[in-house]
Parts: structure tokens; sequence; C-alpha cells
């Protein structure tokens, strides 16, 4: 019988892949054995063990049920995970579990809507994108898009945070995927700004150079009221935990809160966008 030699230095997938089958053999299993144990067929075993299919979080879970690894430091739920989130940039995972439990969030955009406003259609149009330019693969395209829905989720907890958000003009301007889904990611900003928890600002381009920010940053508020920053370039992002860079950053939020126009005039100047009106 051919045996495809792995290469686990090749991708985190692949690494994945070598894992399972090093598992697998080292209890004497074929891959119909495994398949039965995960309820998979032997294709889709050997499909993953090959690096040919992407792992899921159900197969991850069905695996480490098979091989009593739930719960534990080796759990392939956890190495899917962190497969999940290689299509992020640096810092963005461990940025996301702080902002599953501030009590505060400020967030700064250009060009796009903020993900934790955007819709469904948005985001897959978005990550379609990225996969168009061969940046991400489909598979991550939707781990991304499943990610980004998790996040949202996140903030409908029984003591929700206080979203602020300042959205450069350009955000609004920037047609994602034609009228069928600008319409409807549209309309959420105005639902949004309804909410009590939320406040939303228009940085509109006749602020010129009086904008604090040239780049994406958010800023969370913790329980214990420390903050964080974290903010991306093209290439990375990076978090900020020390106050002396952080609180600098803080302050020029709120100039720009203050330059931006009113939550009353935003959301009329995205009525009116809405409407297709110059």
């Amino acid at each position: 019988m051919n045996r495809n030699e792995l290469n686990p230095d090749a991708s985190p997938q692949a690494a994945y892949g070598a894992r399972l089958r090093s598992l697998r053999e080292a209890r004497g299993w074929t891959q119909e054995d495994l398949a039965a144990r995960m309820e998979y067929s032997s294709v889709h075993i050997s499909g993953v063990e090959n690096g040919r299919k992407f792992p899921t979080s159900r197969f991850s879970r069905s695996a480490d049920r098979a091989f009593g690894l739930e719960g534990t430091a080796d759990a392939f739920e956890r190495e899917y995970r962190e497969i999940k989130h290689g299509a992020l940039l640096e810092g963005f995972p461990e940025y996301v579990k702080h902002e599953g439990r501030a009590v505060e969030i400020r967030l700064f955009q250009i060009g796009l809507v903020p993900g934790l406003l955007q819709t469904p259609e948005y985001a897959r149009t978005v990550a379609e994108g990225d996969v168009q330019r061969g940046a991400i693969t489909p598979e991550q395209a939707e781990e991304r898009v499943s990610f980004l829905a998790e996040r949202q989720a996140a903030l409908t907890r029984p003591r929700p945070p206080m979203v602020i958000v300042v959205m450069d003009e350009s955000c609004l301007r920037h047609a994602v995927g034609g009228a069928e889904v600008m319409e409807p990611q549209l309309q959420r900003l105005v639902e949004v700004a309804s909410l009590p928890n939320w406040v939303l600002h228009v940085s509109p381009f006749e602020l010129g150079a009086r904008r604090s920010f040239n780049l994406p940053l958010n800023l969370l508020t913790l329980a214990d009221r420390s903050v964080v920053a974290y903010a991306e370039s093209q290439a990375r992002g990076h978090l900020e935990r020390e106050s002396t860079a952080v609180l600098p950053m803080m302050r020029s939020y709120h100039q720009l809160q203050a330059e931006a126009l009113s939550q009353a005039a935003s959301v009329a100047m995205i009525s009116t966008l809405r409407k297709g009106t110059p």
C-alpha cells in the first residue's frame, strides 16, 4: 500500500493532518477504524491527514472524543482554533479575548464598516474579495465570517458593553458588493445607532488634517478600568497595554469624537446615502 509522506512543517493544516495520522497509527487504527469512531468517511479522514481537506470545529471535537483529548492542551479543537486564527493578523486573537470581557469598546475605522457592525452579507463579500486576491483560502474566508459572527454574538450579554464608534466617511462611501449589500448594511447602522449601548459618529471628509488617526484603532476599557489598545497596519496588528502609550490614544480619540458629526447628523448622512442621493 502506498503511503504518502507528510511534511508537518509545510503549514499548520499539514501539522494537524500529520498529528492525526500519528495518533491513529500509534493506536494501531486504520483510517476505516478512525472513521467509524468519528462518524466520518475514511475518504474524509484521508483528506484531512494529507492536507487536502480543511479541518472543522465539528471534525476536531469528534477527533478529541475518539482519542480522549477533550479539554486537554493537546486537543484538536484547540489546534483547529489556532489554524482558524491563522488568517487573522498578529495580536488580533488575543485582542478578541479582551473584547469579549470589555465594559466599554471604542472603535475608529477607515474604508470599511467596522466588523462588529457588519451584516453577514457585507462580511462575506469582504472575505470573498480577499479570496479573489489570493490573500486567504475559501476555507479561511468562511472561518473569518463565522469568527466575526461569534464576536458580534458575544456583545449580546446580560450587561452588554458600551460601544462608541467613529467611522471615517469613506466607510459609508466605499461600495462593497453593490446596492444589494450596501443598502441593508446602511440600514443596520441606522438600527444600531438607536440602541442604548451604542453611539455612532461619522468623521466627515471635511475634517481633513484634524482627524486624529490615519489607521484603524480599537480601545477597550476592562472591568478593572484598565485600557488596552489594538491597532493594525496592512501587515500586522499590535496589542498595547502600557498606559503611557494607551492614554495618549484615548485623548486623541476623545478629540476625534468631539470633532466628528453628532449621532443625529451621522444618522442623517447614512439615511441620505441609503436613498441614493448625493
